[in-house]
């Protein structure tokens, strides 16, 4: 529940109470905030469009045919923008990153800490990036910008 801050813990130190994010039973802690609720940001309108991209990344990556892949996620090849400009896909972009040093900044922000993390803390993820050429550059979207385009028809193209 996101009306206030109600899903909250704040008399123990913030720690939820056993499994399940305040409640006895588990929970999915990727649960999207309500729409429109601006505290929050906006929303993709796909409550778990990180799993469907981790989905898409892990199928990619083994597709014989990365073309039907595409066709079958409903990637468009050729869109529109949401200010009109004509885009065309050119690569699709899968990077492994991993953290493996932090950076903070001292009191006023003119300097700053480096610390290297221990193995352990150390984190490892994926990227998708979907680069499209509009015309004078290339674009990278997201997945959730690429599902958002429109898909259209370059006149003399197949």
């Amino acid at each position: 529940m996101h009306r206030g801050h109600d899903d909250h813990h704040h008399g123990d130190g913030g720690l939820p109470p056993g499994p399940g994010h305040n409640r006895p039973r588990a929970a999915q802690w990727q649960t999207p905030h309500i729409a429109g609720d601006r505290r929050h940001g906006p929303m993709d309108g796909e409550p778990d469009l990180d799993l469907v991209e981790a989905a898409f990344v892990d199928g990619f990556a083994t597709a014989s045919d990365p073309t039907s892949f595409l066709r079958l996620a409903q990637v468009p090849f050729e869109a529109a923008a949401a200010d009109g400009t004509r885009l065309m896909l050119l690569r699709v972009e899968i990077d492994a990153l991993t953290d493996v040093g932090t950076i903070t900044p001292h009191f006023g922000g003119a300097s700053f800490r480096y610390d290297p993390l221990p193995a352990r803390m150390a984190t490892r993820r994926r990227r998708l990036r979907f680069a499209y050429f509009d015309g004078t550059g290339v674009r990278a979207l997201a997945l959730g910008e690429v599902r958002a385009l429109l898909p259209t028809a370059i006149p003399g193209a197949r």
